[in-house]
């Protein structure tokens, strides 16, 4: 990659990393379906403009029912769950478990488009998975928070919303194969906020939430999201997927900086222990460790 790909790649990751801190800063006041739709809604202003002067609105209509579906498991339901979790866990360690997508990509993958696992990669898997379950034992209170969440729900939502990305992944790949990756991000935004619509309007906050959860909301959805979807697919077509998928690696490290600086949240060995197995588990699993060049 060159140096200007790389400075794209670390930008994504701090951006997505962001979102973890903005998704602890909105949830409380919003909760998390009303914060789910304001940030894909908020996304599809930044994308759907950009859609239309790229001239690839026929695109979104021919495959509208896949993206559709893209639009339920790859943003509505992780955005949810993620917004669920921030209500008892840092964003940190939400994040390490997002790094465990690559993980149910590969394995369901494995099951469902029958690809060849080698040795390396269910090692990867094993390593990886039993990171999270280490990892998750530690954390797993059952105990509620301010908010009425546990930490071990929380933990859960996370894991669902990672499986939906692994899955969603998938499916993209096997129904989306060369349609307009721009389409694809702003159809699915736009599907996901009118998945929401309704809910957040029957679980729409009594009280209009303060301005710092505004703001909040807002950065997570124009430039967390809304860019962020944008620079990513800038990223694939530049250097590929492969390497693109590389930014699943510094997204945790972003989000447990960004949790310490400004909302004081502490990082113990655990966390990092585990957070190292994770990622090790990843790199095999993906064929980062053992490809061959």
């Amino acid at each position: 990659m060159r140096p200007s790909d790389i400075g794209e790649l670390v930008t994504l990751a701090a951006l997505w990393g962001a979102s973890f801190l903005f998704m602890r800063l909105g949830a409380g006041e919003f909760g998390p379906v009303a914060l789910s739709f304001v940030r894909v809604a908020g996304a599809c202003l930044f994308l759907l403009p950009l859609l239309g002067w790229r001239r690839e609105f026929g695109a979104l209509r021919a495959h509208w029912k896949p993206i559709f579906v893209v639009g339920i498991t790859n943003s509505a339901l992780p955005f949810l769950f993620y917004s669920y979790a921030a209500l008892a866990i840092t964003g940190g360690l939400a994040a390490i478990f997002n790094a465990t997508s690559p993980l149910w990509a590969a394995l369901i993958a494995w099951v469902w488009l029958k690809d060849r696992l080698t040795p390396l990669r269910v090692l990867g898997l094993v390593v990886g998975f039993g990171g999270v379950l280490w990892l998750a034992l530690g954390k797993a209170s059952l105990q509620p928070g301010e908010h009425g969440v546990s930490p071990a729900l929380a933990i859960v939502g996370c894991l669902g919303a990672t499986a939906f990305y692994g899955f969603s992944g998938n499916f993209t790949k096997r129904r989306l194969g060369g349609v307009a990756p721009m389409a694809v991000a702003a159809g699915s935004q736009l599907s996901a906020a009118l998945v929401l619509a309704v809910p957040a309007l029957l679980l729409w906050p009594a009280h209009n939430p303060a301005p710092l959860a505004w703001a909040a909301a807002a950065v997570l959805a124009l430039v967390c999201t809304g860019m962020a979807y944008a620079l990513y697919f800038r990223l694939i077509a530049h250097v590929g997927p492969a390497n693109a998928i590389s930014v699943t690696f510094l997204v945790p490290a972003f989000a447990v900086l960004w949790g310490a600086l400004f909302l004081g949240e502490v990082v113990s060995a655990r966390m990092l222990i585990g957070c190292a197995v994770i990622l090790a588990g990843t790199a095999l699993a993906t064929g980062l460790i053992g490809r061959r060049h």
